[in-house]
């Protein structure tokens, strides 16, 4: 083997942190690049770890905490910085608040380039821990070892000398695609989901179930999926790799005896290479097929393939900032673009004089179409397919041109294609509720051609993490 003469990349001390990323990332500058920190937060002192080394900027770890910043704050969870789910748990939270507004005003500043009204103070979540109702567990025997666990052969080795121990059920490592952090305690969903997921772990151990081996396609245990509602429901999915019935059944009898406020309790098998269970069929076991929400008086169904803002509580204050925002008339036609499950549609319906709901999804415009029956709510209309071919002249013909338009695409933002038939469609208002406010920034820039902004207000759904939602109100120029 040829022998390598890559220079080590480099340490740095006493590096002053001055912001945040996008990305959830810190950052610092010299005069010749930019540097994106983990671990780290704005107003910290520290030694870096060079990871990655670009033309104009770096890539760091933070080896050592010099002088501390007064943003920061102990993390409650043992995983923090080994699990990437919660990046900012170590920044307080009025200061998370802070930077996810800052995240905001750069985006539709420098991005959007338009002229925009004050920028409305961040809603901030009451909840900062135990605010999700839905949690994704992997199994692996490929469990990620800590440098702790790499030095304490009692916890790494099984009871015969050598043989590691290696099942895990908790997380996925960022960038290690078949490596799983095994959680103890996780903060995001409230009890009984910790235990839940412990017992399950635990059992499977006790009875040597075989925990799956993504790059082998072996082992029995693949998933676990927890979701729960306001009202006290609770769903568990469990993802099998074949169909062991016996061992099935044992675990979800099991599972079931010590977890009666389970109401829905549902298996798939998933002998594929990948864990989506989107095209699969969910078995009923005990209980249910589904959990109900309940708000304003309205349920919303939840099946094991549902989408629901997975921050009940916050979802709700979202939806009634986008509900004002919208300013429905009862002689109005709303199209709710990227409806989901049909949620903010029913929720506004009873304002309008009709909803309609696109979603690419057909199972979601299902789910949809059953919460506006359930709420015997009749002036809805949901249709399947890609937004850029429903939305054409011949839709707008048969539906009626909208008075208002909700949009709330993913990440990606709108299609060109959808941004210029809204333009051509001109209604009167646009409430644009976005989850990436690049993405966001990029299309109010089309939409300046005849739209001007007039509110915006950032919301924060989830806490501990740099993510933000943003509602803007558009309204059409004179």
């Amino acid at each position: 083997m040829r022998a390598t003469n890559k220079k080590p990349l480099p340490i740095l001390e006493n590096i002053t942190v001055t912001d945040t990323s996008s990305d959830g990332h810190s950052i610092a500058r010299t005069d010749e690049y930019v540097i994106f920190i983990k671990g780290a937060v704005p107003g910290d002192v520290v030694d870096l770890q060079i990871t990655r080394k670009k033309s104009k900027y770096r890539e760091a770890n933070t080896i050592a905490v010099k002088h501390p910043s007064e943003k920061r704050t102990e993390a409650v969870c043992k995983h923090f910085g080994t699990c990437g789910g919660c990046k900012w748990q170590n920044m307080d939270y009025e200061w998370q608040l802070f930077y996810k507004q800052k995240q905001v005003t750069d985006a539709l500043t420098r991005l959007a380039k338009i002229e925009l009204p004050e920028i409305q103070k961040i809603f901030p979540s009451q909840k900062v821990y135990f605010y999700r109702n839905k949690l994704e567990y992997t199994f692996s025997n490929k469990k990620w070892l800590t440098l702790n666990e790499l030095n304490d052969k009692t916890l790494v080795f099984g009871e015969e000398e050598g043989q590691m121990n290696r099942n895990a059920l908790g997380f996925h490592i960022p960038g290690a695609f078949d490596k799983i952090l095994d959680i103890d305690t996780c903060y995001l969903q409230e009890e009984p989901s910790n235990a839940i997921r412990n017992e399950i772990k635990n059992y499977a151990l006790e009875n040597k179930l075989t925990f799956f081996d993504l790059r082998e396609q072996v082992g029995l245990l693949r998933n676990i999926i927890i979701r729960s509602t306001s009202t006290g429901e609770w769903m568990l999915i469990v993802s099998f790799f074949y169909n062991d019935k016996e061992n099935i059944e044992k675990l979800l009898n099991h599972v079931s005896e010590k977890f009666p406020q389970i109401t829905s309790l549902q298996y798939v098998i998933n002998s594929k290479r990948n864990d989506t269970i989107g095209d699969l069929e969910i078995i009923p076991y005990k209980g249910n097929d589904s959990i109900y929400e309940n708000m304003e008086g309205l349920k919303f169904k939840i099946g094991p393939k549902s989408f629901y803002q997975t921050n009940s509580e916050q979802a709700y204050e979202l939806y009634k900032i986008t509900r004002d925002y919208a300013g429905i008339k009862n002689t109005d036609v709303v199209y709710d673009l990227y409806t989901g499950t049909g949620t903010i549609a029913n929720f506004v319906a009873h304002q309008a004089k009709k909803v309609v709901g696109v979603e690419y999804v057909p199972a979601a415009i299902e789910d949809a179409k059953i919460n506006s029956r359930i709420n015997n709510i009749s002036n809805t209309v949901f249709f399947a397919g890609d937004m850029k071919d429903v939305l054409n002249d011949a839709f707008i013909t048969e539906n009626g041109k909208p008075n208002v338009i909700i949009t709330d695409p993913p990440r990606a933002g709108m299609h060109d294609d959808v941004t210029n038939k809204i333009l051509e469609i001109a209604p009167e208002r646009i409430v644009y509720v976005s989850c990436n406010p690049a993405t966001q920034a990029r299309d109010l820039q089309l939409l300046d051609a005849k739209y001007k902004v007039a509110k915006v207000q950032p919301v924060d759904m989830f806490p501990q993490t740099h993510h933000v939602e943003n509602v803007v109100l558009l309204e059409l120029k004179k």
